[in-house]
Formats: structure tokens, sequence, C-alpha cells
């Protein structure tokens, strides 16, 4: 792989983490069918015509690239992404803490983690699909069935980026 290519690669890899912070970014029951995704939309058609061309797309990757390149030499370092990622972990935290704080203190107890949960749906449901005979345990070969099917909903067999781990 040319390093052009790899970089072209992590550049949309970062589009798509910008496309995902800006869908959830709209706060509680804001996810891709709500707000936030209007939002996520608007601002990727940055000249307000309801579409996304690829220019837009590839202006956006553009400016995320830039963003997350700190120092403004035009690659991005294992520092620099590390720091990216980490921006996107802090921002994630900071909005399930706003989502799920019911009693808004700043933090989270189980009881309103397990609220939460169950706003979203079964917490069960997750482990029913893994216990795939039925017997009320999850055995190691179900769970690597489960992890497999997952891998293949999320672009194959080999998963997102064509690895099996």
């Amino acid at each position: 792989m040319t390093k052009t290519a790899f970089w072209i690669g992590g550049a949309l890899v970062l589009v798509m983490g910008t496309a995902g912070v800006a869908m959830a970014a709209g706060g509680p029951g804001k996810g891709p069918r709500g707000a936030g995704f209007e939002q996520m939309f608007e601002q990727l058609d940055t000249d307000g015509d309801g579409k996304i061309t690829k220019a837009e797309m590839q202006a956006a990757g553009q400016a995320r690239f830039a963003e997350a390149d700190a120092d403004g030499d035009g690659f991005l370092t294992a520092e620099e992404l590390a720091a990216q990622a980490e921006k996107r972990r802090a921002d994630r935290a900071e909005r399930m803490l706003a989502r799920l704080d019911s009693d808004k203190d700043g933090k989270l107890s189980l009881a309103e983690m397990q609220a939460g949960a169950q706003r979203r749906g079964d917490p069960t449901r997750l482990f029913e699909r893994l216990d795939t005979d039925g017997d009320g345990a999850i055995s190691k070969a179900e769970a690597e069935a489960g992890r497999k099917a997952m891998r293949g909903m999320r672009g194959g067999e080999g998963g997102r980026h064509g690895r099996d781990n």
C-alpha cells in the first residue's frame, strides 16, 4: 500500500469519525434518526443544496485531517492519532454522562446506567442472541460465533478493515 493510499484511508476514517461524533453531538435522543443526524448532514452539506457531494465529503475529510495534524506538517503521527482518538473518547463520555445522569450530579450510578440500558431496549437481548442453544449460558463457541456475526455485519468476514482479530 502506498503512503498516499494509507493517508487517504486515514483521512476517510477521520471523516467517518467526524460523522459519528456529529450524529451524537445533539445530546439525549439525538442519534442517527434525530437532530444529531440532521446537524451532521447540514455540516457536510456546505452549499446547502440538500445533498452531500463527494467534494463536500473530501473537504470534510481534509478539514478533519488538518484538525488532527497538530503540527501542520501534512502527516499524522501516532501521537496525533492517539490525541484525536482520546478527544473522541472524551466527547463520547461527556455525551453519555449528559444523556444518562438523571439527577445531574455529574456522576453515573449503577441505577442510572441500568435505566439508560432499559430506555435503549431489553438489556438481556444480546445475551439471548448469543445463547444460541438456550441453555442459559454463553459458551466460548457461542461467543466466538457472535463475534464473527458482528464482524460480518460491519463489512464482511474480516470486519470493517478486512482483518480477522
